[in-house]
């Protein structure tokens, strides 16, 4: 079972979009592992950006995620990454297609409301930062079985 990390940024949840977007990750038959609002310290946002240290926009990345509350969770599922990410939309919402959370909700590339790990290797450094260890929740739904064959 794959493990990623979602982030509502600061556009998000100042535009109270944390619950729409949360409702469409459920729908795709994700399970949500693990949820927490919180204020992102420097630190925090340094790491979660470092694969960014020699762009130009790290610093705007790291004051931006640190400017506001953010909602920050663990999905899990089958292709859990793939299927964020292709919920999600592309990073530029002028990109990203109708139905996806940037196409329909996005603005510009600087406030484009989700962040999602990009690989299994990016949210294994990832969750981390956001999460303990005991703070992940597993567990089965008895729903499971219809969303995979390889659930039955």
């Amino acid at each position: 079972m794959e493990q990623t990390l979602v982030i509502v940024k600061p556009d998000g949840v100042q535009r109270g979009l944390v619950g729409a977007i949360i409702f469409r990750l459920e729908r795709r038959g994700l399970r949500l592992s693990a949820l927490k609002l919180l204020q992102v310290d420097e630190m925090r946002a340094r790491s979660l950006y470092e694969v960014h240290l020699d762009k130009r926009f790290y610093n705007t990345l790291v004051s931006y995620i640190s400017s506001s509350p953010v909602v920050a969770m663990v999905w899990q599922g089958l292709r859990a990454i793939d299927i964020i990410r292709s919920t999600m939309g592309a990073t530029d919402p002028a990109e990203a297609g109708p139905g996806t959370i940037r196409g329909d909700w996005g603005l510009n590339i600087g406030r484009n409301l989700i962040h999602g790990s990009d690989s299994p290797e990016s949210a294994g450094r990832e969750i981390p930062i956001f999460f303990e260890a005991d703070e992940i929740v597993h567990y089965s739904r008895a729903l499971d079985q219809w969303y995979s064959e390889n659930e039955l």
